[in-house]
C-alpha cells in the first residue's frame, strides 16, 4: 500500500467549476435567480464568450459553446450523474421555490446510522446536474486517523478566510 500524503499538491480550496453553455445570457439567469450567485468582472483578455460568477464559497464559470446546437442535452433527471450540491436550510421552502419557479427536480433520501439525508436534484438550463441537501447532518467520517466531523465543520476555518478574501475583493472594486 502506498504512503499516503496529506496534501501532496499544497491545495487550498475549490476555486470553481468551468460550464459549456448554450447561452451564457440564460445560464446567468439561472444561476443568478434560481441559486443566488452573483456575476463578477472576467478577465477581459479572454478572446471567447463567457461569465463568472460567485457565491457560496465556489465560482462559477460559464462558457459559451463554439457550437450550441450540437450540445448535448440531457433530459433525465438521475441522481448518479455529475453534479455539484448545495447544503441548503430548509428543504422545504427550497422544494416549494422550485415548484413556484416550475423547475422539475426529483426527490431522494438517504438514511444512515439514523440520520436522514433530503435531497432535490434538478438541472441547469443545459442540463447539468444541480443538488440540494441538508447533508450537513451527515458525519463527514475518515476512514483512519482524525476524527468525524460534520460536512459544515470540516472547512469552517477556510470558509472564514474565503469570506474575508471576498470582502477584500468588493472593497478594491
Amino acid at each position: 500500500m502506498k504512503e499516503k500524503m496529506e496534501n501532496p499538491l499544497h491545495l487550498k480550496s475549490l476555486n470553481h467549476i468551468s460550464l459549456l453553455c448554450t447561452s451564457v445570457e440564460e445560464s446567468i439567469d439561472f444561476y443568478q435567480n434560481v441559486l443566488g450567485f452573483v456575476p463578477i468582472r472576467r478577465p477581459g483578455s479572454f478572446d471567447f464568450d463567457g461569465a463568472w460568477l460567485f457565491g457560496y464559497e465556489i465560482g462559477i464559470h460559464l462558457l459559451q459553446s463554439e457550437d450550441p446546437k450540437n450540445m448535448p442535452k440531457k433530459s433525465t433527471i438521475n441522481p448518479k450523474d455529475n453534479h455539484i450540491s448545495f447544503q441548503c436550510e430548509r428543504m422545504g421552502a427550497v422544494e416549494k421555490k422550485l415548484k413556484d419557479m416550475e423547475i422539475k427536480y426529483v426527490r431522494a433520501k438517504l438514511e444512515e446510522g439514523g440520520i436522514q439525508v433530503d435531497q432535490l436534484f434538478f438541472h441547469d438550463p443545459d442540463g447539468f446536474m444541480i443538488e440540494i441537501c441538508n447533508c450537513d447532518s451527515l458525519p463527514v467520517i475518515p476512514l483512519a486517523g482524525e476524527m468525524a466531523r460534520s460536512c459544515s465543520l470540516v472547512n469552517l476555518p477556510m470558509i472564514q478566510h474565503n469570506k474575508q478574501q471576498i470582502q477584500q475583493q468588493l472593497v478594491q472594486q
